[in-house]
This record gives C-alpha cells, sequence and structure tokens, in this order.
C-alpha cells in the first residue's frame, strides 16, 4: 500500500474513532479501553500528519497533534493540571509552526489578533467555579489564545486552520465553565468533544493541504 492510500485510510480511522468516542460515554469500560478510544481520534490524526509530512513544518503539525492525543490521554489517566501541560506544550509547537508561516496581514489583522488574546483570558478567568484554579486558567488561557491569533496571522487557510484553532478555543472555554455557569450534561460534553475534535481536523487537514499543494509547485 502505497503511502498516500495509508494515510488515507488513517485519516478514515481517526474520524471513526473520534465521532464513536462518544458512544463510549454511556459504557462502564476499563480505563486502559476509554484511554485508547478517547486517544485514537487525535492520535490517528498524529500518524496522518507524521504520513504526509516532508519537511520541518509537516513534523511539526504531527508533533502538534501528538502532544494533543498525550493531552487527551493524560486528562483521562494524571488529572487536568497535566493534561492542560501536554496541550499547552502542543499550542506552543503550533505558534512555532504558524510563525514560520506567517502571511502578509494587514495592520487591522495584527490588532485584531492582539486585541484576541486579552479578550480570550479574562473570558478564561472569570469562567471557572473554583477560584483558586482561575489563574492557572489564565496562564492556560494566554497559550491557547495566542496559538489560534497565531493560526489567523499564518498563510495557512483561515477557514480551516484559523477557524479551527477557534473551536478549540471555545471547546476549551466550555471546559472552564463546566460545573459553573454550564452543567455537567450530554449536551455539554458532545460540544466540548465536538468542537475539540473537529476543530484538530479542520488545523490538520488545512495545513497539511497547503504544504502538499505547496510541494506540487
Amino acid at each position: 500500500m502505497s503511502k498516500a492510500a495509508s494515510a488515507r485510510w488513517v485519516l478514515i480511522a481517526s474520524v471513526i474513532a473520534g465521532v464513536s468516542y462518544i458512544a463510549s460515554w454511556g459504557l462502564k469500560l476499563p480505563m486502559p479501553a476509554e484511554v485508547l478510544w478517547k486517544g485514537a481520534g487525535v492520535g490517528l490524526l498524529a500518524v496522518y500528519a507524521a504520513l504526509k509530512a516532508r519537511a520541518t513544518d509537516g513534523w511539526l503539525l504531527a508533533a502538534v497533534m501528538a502532544l494533543g492525543a498525550l493531552g487527551d490521554v493524560l486528562l483521562v489517566t494524571s488529572g487536568l493540571t497535566i493534561g492542560a501541560l501536554a496541550f499547552l506544550a502542543g499550542h506552543l509547537t503550533a505558534i512555532a509552526l504558524y510563525a514560520r508561516n506567517r502571511r502578509k496581514a494587514s495592520t487591522l489583522a495584527f490588532l485584531a489578533a492582539a486585541a484576541f488574546i486579552p479578550v480570550v483570558v479574562g473570558i478564561a478567568f472569570h469562567l471557572p467555579a473554583d477560584r483558586a484554579g482561575a489563574p492557572g486558567v489564565a496562564l492556560y488561557a494566554t497559550g491557547l489564545s495566542a496559538m489560534a491569533a497565531s493560526a489567523w496571522l499564518s498563510r495557512f487557510p483561515r477557514g480551516r486552520v484559523a477557524l479551527g484553532a477557534l473551536m478549540f478555543v471555545v471547546s476549551d472555554l466550555l471546559i472552564f465553565a463546566r460545573g459553573g455557569l454550564l452543567p455537567e450534561s450530554f449536551a455539554t460534553g458532545l460540544a466540548v468533544w465536538g468542537l475539540y475534535y473537529a476543530g484538530q481536523l479542520m488545523i490538520c487537514l488545512g495545513v497539511t493541504a497547503a504544504l502538499t499543494t505547496e510541494r506540487a509547485r
């Protein structure tokens, strides 16, 4: 099987794993099975990105997805704080990727990106019901919002990559609000996971498509 065909099947498997993970919520699975199922969606996106990688940018994308999958796993096995550190490492890696691929943006675009960061941080700080955790949430949100702002300023297609990053931001804001402003419910969980996985998928596909098109020129 060619590498392109392998990548296609890995992508299909990722979508199946990401969508079907919702079905696991009603099952009393042993932790290893739950961890494997949750990590498979974005973990397979990391494999897909690695199969498509040809240079530094492609490998950076694979690292971003791998750190996201690690975060998914650590949220289950080690708790929110440790999981957030893995996600934060992924955001910093994504910022490096986007900075390497900055577009010639207008002053207005830069101002919008700069304003976006404190707005997200301010919202995130006020969302947790446990106020003792608010400073840590704000610190994480700084990296999260900087990642999304960097995606907006990158040359990658905004309709996929920047939008996917924004969906990631909204998903995390819903997590911060859960148990406080938002109830612990199936609908909340569906929004959190749906926005997160779809956002990661859009980022992965948007970046790989741009890099592949560039190589074909």
